[in-house]
């Protein structure tokens, strides 16, 4: 009884941190997320049509929802150089289900050629933020002998307001050189007002850095190949606000198989978890024009929470390319894409 006690506190009180200093959630696949990692990589793929998911239950073990989505659709458009994408993302934390949907569009810019080749984007969208106020459990709904009590009505006084819209913009760069590549990403660029009451609660801008190098394995293959194994080390880098966690590691690619182990630290700057994923490339097609891509990860939590209370945090996604019929993007400017390196 004491530990659901405890769990009703501590999920109250995470409640009201985030409506003070509120976090992004981070995906551990950052790489079948795109879009999220940075705008510009809208259009950056090997294919013409692209379509990603991604789905992550964090802390399974703990009561409460913390669950995450991230969806989005991006084509490349030629007679724009550069493509153009639709995202959305959905949070749903703790018992009150603090839910967030954001939806945006986006358009990146690129120039480049065999050996650089260089992406600029921009994201426009809005938020709608909700909480169940109902569901909240407070210290005078509970009693010291029997824990919560059913049917209960607290006497604190709760925000009239339980829904909030707001303006949501980003904007990214991205730099591809040979085998190494280099981008950042800029998201709450307004530091839009979060609050469910008059009390100013302003979200954080967020920074991403990211970084990879593509190794060939085998003195056979060099970096445009496709073929061969590759070794492909990624930092990714993220701060807001006060708050900054790093993602370090690398993935072993051989064809239509990836597998990856990652580092990644904490809001601290202490450990977090180790990530281990596995990507499985599916081709539909002969000529390599049509793929699908199926991937799992998990998370083994190595900070104070520890894996025991948490039963760790697993990421499922799922992604389909496709050329038009015809298309003359088909194999050009090969192993230049982003995506040739996760």
């Amino acid at each position: 009884m004491k530990s659901r006690i405890v769990g009703f506190l501590g999920l109250c009180f995470c409640l009201m941190v985030s409506n003070i200093k509120a976090q992004d959630h981070l995906f551990s696949q950052f790489f079948n997320a795109p879009i999220y990692l940075n705008p510009s990589l809208t259009g950056q793929f090997d294919g013409d049509l692209r379509l990603n998911m991604i789905y992550r239950n964090q802390w399974s073990s703990l009561s409460g929802d913390l669950s995450y989505i991230n969806a989005s659709i991006d084509v490349n458009v030629p007679k724009l150089s550069g493509g153009v994408g639709l995202s959305f993302n959905r949070s749903s934390e703790g018992t009150a289900y603090l839910v967030k949907n954001n939806v945006a569009l986006t358009y990146s810019y690129s120039v480049g050629d065999d050996d650089f080749l260089a992406s600029f984007g921009l994201q426009a969208g809005f938020t709608n933020r909700s909480i169940d106020w109902s569901k909240l459990v407070f210290i005078d709904q509970i009693d010291r002998r029997i824990g919560y009590i059913p049917g209960s009505v607290s006497s604190a006084q709760l925000p009239d307001m339980s829904n909030k819209f707001f303006f949501d913009p980003a904007a990214g760069a991205n730099f591809v050189y040979r085998n190494f590549m280099l981008g950042a990403g800029l998201y709450h660029i307004n530091k839009p007002d979060e609050s469910f009451s008059s009390a100013q609660a302003r979200l954080p801008m967020r920074w991403t850095l990211n970084a990879s190098f593509k190794m060939p394995l085998s003195y056979r293959y060099d970096y445009l190949e496709d073929e061969g194994a590759f070794l492909i080390p990624s930092v990714v880098y993220y701060k807001q606000g006060n708050t900054s966690s790093l993602s370090a590691g690398a993935q072993f690619k051989y064809r239509s198989f990836n597998s990856g182990i990652w580092y990644r630290t904490n809001a601290l700057n202490g450990s977090d978890a180790i990530v281990v994923s596995l990507i499985f490339d599916i081709f539909l097609k002969r000529n390599d024009s049509e793929k699908m891509r199926i991937g799992i990860s998990h998370d083994a939590t190595t900070s104070r929470l520890n894996y025991t209370n948490t039963s760790g945090t697993t990421e499922a996604s799922l992604g389909y390319e496709k050329y038009w019929p015809n298309s003359t993007r088909i194999k050009k400017y090969n192993g230049l894409r982003c995506s040739s390196f996760f």
